[in-house]
């Protein structure tokens, strides 16, 4: 499991405020015990949790130090150890990496002054340093904890590191900041810590720099770090490996009606919990734990064994306007049952839903009512993506027009995007082609929405896509195909569109640099499940060239998706 930028550093300041130097130590050290520990403990005081973070720019950053209770305008400098240490993993040149730092406070658990040390690389979206924010936020190379030394005299520096190597620390880098006059030393701790960190820093005020040069000695003559960089490794697997884990832990929390139960700002006890919803108190408690992990929930210290709902478990919330809910039993319902045979696809080309289920994904969802309303409304779930839509040239252009124009929106399900746009422009007139118990709610839907009666609904398939709109529109649709039934769908439109005509399709696009994006985790499930696949712009491109259509431009929507626009290519 991956935590993102924001929960890992809510949970590397709720560390900082729980830990003190003699309870941290032993866990770093499993060896240091008695008077060694407590002459240490005495030397060293636990100052900060360290953790690299990859803001798309200040604002971002600024925004996840507000949520996770930290000071916003806590100044930064220019952080050179940490530069110097992913250009070197990197190979990229220093000078591209603006690594900065910035230590925004918080307390220990006697009120001690503490901070959380945060590294920051910017990283725009699409931006070509993302691919190392993937490896590190996977590695966690930089995560660590620090010790301050309270005598930062020579002689003190060289004995801590002789007796940190004694009980199993290697060196793993280290320097001097010369903005700040401290050296760092960072340590790899042994395998059998009893603490989720595996990095330890020494840090001493000012210049020492004989003793940072026999830590790097000791780095460079070191044959046990391909056996640390191995331990990370297992770490890292171990996480991904515990990802079903959390697809289940989310849809037992929905499915249980969790977040409906928990008062809206208001901590719950569990055991009050577990009343209202008729659930089991212990196991309840073990859920709600690693559900906080995942900054679904959070624990409230004012109440006994309290958890309050967060903004993201909020999310799942039934009645929440902008409810995920429907995702969450999808992908933890039939979805994960065919994930569980994703090498039958490998291996046979074919969908495992398909070899799982005994017919595909469509015949399946039509023959059960609730499993087809169910897909209808995740479906609808991932409508924020449509947000940005109505305000885009061809449908304002449409709107403006001095005679009435028609959206037709081909395979529009529920009838989600069209009410989106048909709400944002009464000027307009809409078609709706869908199977026959789609047409009846997308037709309740609209109705509800205000504009059904500006629209006609037709049942059938891609073959009866209407003659005569002005604009056309093709959402979440070609993912589900493969190349040949792509350009059916694409002729289809193209013989029923006027010369005038638009067409808008809405999907994901591969990146062109392979870099990490959602659209390459819904080329994995759209392969598992339908048979169909993600694409790049310029394999969109070439498939509208084949039904005689011409992609013209591309612009980005909400959820790493993107709108297309296409139109008869010259003759």
């Amino acid at each position: 499991m991956l935590l993102d930028d924001t929960a890992r550093l809510r949970a590397a300041a709720a560390f900082v405020r729980e830990h003190d130097s003699a309870t941290l130590l032993p866990l770093l050290l499993p060896g240091l015990r008695g008077p060694e520990l407590k002459s240490v403990a005495a030397r060293c005081r636990f100052a900060h949790a360290g953790l690299l973070l990859f803001p798309s720019d200040a604002q971002d950053l600024r925004s996840r130090l507000v949520e996770c209770g930290l000071a916003a305008d806590t100044p930064a400098q220019p952080s050179v150890v940490v530069r110097a240490r992913l250009a070197r993993r990197h190979h990229r040149d220093a000078a591209e990496l603006d690594v900065r730092i910035l230590r925004p406070r918080v307390h220990g658990p006697a009120g001690e002054r503490r901070v959380v040390e945060v590294f920051t690389l910017h990283v725009p979206a699409h931006s070509d340093l993302e691919p190392i924010a993937a490896h590190e936020r996977a590695r966690g190379h930089e995560a660590h904890l620090a010790f301050e030394l309270e005598s930062p005299d020579p002689v003190a520096l060289h004995g801590l590191c002789a007796v940190l190597a004694r009980h199993g620390a290697r060196p793993d880098g280290g320097g001097y900041n010369p903005h700040e006059d401290g050296t760092v030393l960072y340590f790899t701790t042994p395998s059998d810590t009893a603490c989720g960190y595996r990095r330890l820093e020494l840090y001493a005020p000012g210049d020492h720099r004989d003793a940072l040069a026999a830590h790097l000695d000791g780095l460079e003559g070191l044959d046990e770090r391909p056996d640390a960089d191995a331990d990370r490794s297992a770490e890292t697997l171990l996480h991904l490996l515990t990802g079903a884990w959390t697809t289940q832990a989310l849809a037992a929390f929905a499915r249980l009606r969790l977040p409906e139960a928990m008062e809206p700002g208001a901590a719950v006890g569990t055991r009050e919990l577990a009343r209202r919803t008729g659930t089991h108190p212990d196991s309840l408690a073990t859920l709600l734990r690693y559900l906080a992990m995942l900054d679904v929930v959070a624990e409230d210290p004012e109440v006994l064994d309290g958890f309050r709902l967060t903004p993201l478990g909020g999310l799942l919330l039934a009645d929440s306007p902008d409810t995920m809910r429907p995702l969450a039993l999808m992908y933890a319902g039939p979805f994960y049952e065919s994930f569980a045979a994703l090498d039958h696809t490998v291996r046979t080309g074919k969908p495992a839903f398909d070899e799982l289920f005994g017919e595909n994904h469509f015949d399946h969802f039509a023959r059960d009512p609730e499993l087809a309303d169910l897909f209808d409304l995740s479906m609808a779930a991932s409508s924020r993506m449509f947000r940005p839509l109505p305000a885009h040239p061809v449908l304002t252009a449409a709107a403006q027009a001095p005679a009435p124009r028609t959206v037709v929106d081909v395979a529009g399900g529920n009838g989600e995007l069209l009410g989106r746009i048909l709400t944002a422009h009464p000027s307009l007139r809409g078609t709706l082609l869908e199977r026959p118990h789609a047409v009846e709610t997308a037709r309740r839907s609209l109705d509800a929405a205000g504009c059904g009666a500006r629209c006609d609904y037709r049942s059938g398939d891609f073959a009866d896509v209407p003659h005569g709109g002005d604009v056309y529109i093709l959402s979440r649709v070609l993912h589900d195909w493969d190349d040949d039934k792509c350009r059916e769908i694409l002729r289809h439109c193209a013989r029923a569109m006027p010369a005038h005509a638009d067409l808008l399709i809405v999907e994901r696009l591969l990146p062109a640099d392979g870099s990490p994006s959602l659209a390459t985790a819904w080329d994995l499930h759209m392969m598992c499940n339908v048979g169909g696949r993600e694409r790049r712009a310029d394999q969109y491109a070439r498939l509208l060239a084949d039904a005689g259509l011409e992609l013209l431009d591309h612009a980005p929507l909400p959820l790493e998706a993107h709108v297309m626009h296409a139109r008869r290519a010259p003759a």
